[in-house]
């Protein structure tokens, strides 16, 4: 049994949380993530991401992240 993908389909997550360090990427809290949602396109991921990372400028440890479903699902 083969899957296929939608080539027109590119998913992106848009998450975030507080680091435990600013020299890496380890949550201190990973049942904390702040999970924004899934984005058809990278377009609207990025202006989810600018708006929460914007809103948690004062946190210098609060980072949020785009992840590329879509490359994750390719076989």
């Amino acid at each position: 049994m083969t899957t296929t993908i939608d080539s027109t389909q590119k998913l992106h997550l848009v998450f975030g949380g507080e680091l435990a360090s600013l020299d890496g990427v380890t949550f201190h809290d990973l049942k904390g993530l702040d999970i924004v949602g899934i984005f058809p396109d990278y377009a609207s991921a990025q202006t989810a991401w600018k708006s929460k990372a914007q809103s948690t400028v004062d946190s210098a440890q609060t980072r949020y992240f785009i992840v590329h479903l879509h490359r994750l699902l390719e076989p």
